[in-house]
């Protein structure tokens, strides 16, 4: 059978080259940050616009004697990774709680966590957050900062993890407690090894959305010392108020690179799904 040939009329033709200008223009529109990250740290003379660097590596060094700049990328990791771990911690329990405990209106509350965790944003709650913080002693901690991420991504961390372990097997567990396991054991030994892609999906979510939040910090510490990278970043200036277009490009490089290796590491090694994969 031949191959039916595409139409060739002027308004086909005109169609075809809007789509592809289209797709020219978008792209092109995210590149330019992209490229701009790429360049400008080893550009003499960085500017805001894209253009071919004058190599250079005094930036990094700029960076580098800056006096908060690294110090607040330890302070970004120490609050992600206590945030990533606890929301993969306690969405673990749950899930495997709401997987198999049958409790009366399981799926209405499980359904109603993630409508109200998505509803009342952390925009819309900061006022009860703050003075919840206040009153706990916990203004000007990277643990508060971590407590109340956590909070706010634990719903949406337990649905997504839930489906992993609803995948795995009962069978698997009837077979543990035939030798004595305990509920702990079964779930530290059998449901959380074959859910270890929804773990490290979970992990990574939770790790990238506490790594760009600006509002809780910004909001909740007050010393600079404590300030993670996504709050100092918008401080960099000269002495003249400007932006510090050496330090800048440089510590936004550095930012990313976290971010871009955990998602490499966990990518080959788990890869991501939303759901899980074995049937019983």
């Amino acid at each position: 059978m031949s191959r039916q040939s595409l139409p060739t009329t002027p308004a086909f033709v005109l169609r075809r080259i809007g789509f592809y200008v289209l797709i020219c223009a978008i792209t092109l529109f995210f590149a330019v940050p992209m490229l701009w990250i790429a360049s400008a740290p080893f550009d003499a003379s960085p500017g805001l616009g894209v253009h071919w660097p004058d190599w250079t590596l005094e930036n990094f060094r700029k960076t580098l004697e800056h006096p908060y700049a690294m110090h607040s990328m330890v302070n970004s990791l120490l609050i992600c990774v206590t945030t990533a771990v606890a929301v993969t911690a306690f969405a673990a329990l749950a899930s495997y709680a709401l997987s198999r405990v049958r409790i009366p209106g399981r799926d209405a509350l499980l359904y109603g966590l993630l409508l109200l965790s998505s509803v009342v944003t952390g925009t819309a709650a900061m006022v009860p957050i703050f003075v919840m913080m206040f009153q706990l002693g916990l203004i000007d901690s990277r643990f508060g900062v971590a407590l109340v991420m956590t909070g706010g991504l634990l719903p949406a961390a337990i649905f997504i993890l839930k489906d992993f372990v609803d995948a795995v097997p009962k069978s698997y567990e009837e077979s543990a407690r035939v030798f004595g396991a305990s509920t702990g054991q079964i779930l530290r030994d059998v449901v959380l090894p074959v859910a270890r892609p929804g773990l490290a999906t979970i992990m990574v979510w939770a790790f990238v959305n506490s790594w760009g939040n600006f509002l809780v910090p910004f909001l909740l510490l007050r010393s600079i010392d404590k300030q993670p990278g996504a709050v100092l970043m918008q401080t960099l200036t000269d002495e003249g108020g400007s932006v510090n277009l050496q330090v800048l490009p440089v510590f936004s490089l550095l930012f990313s690179i976290p971010v871009v290796v955990l998602y490499l590491l966990v990518n080959s090694r788990y890869g991501f799904r939303f759901h899980g994969g074995i049937k019983s």
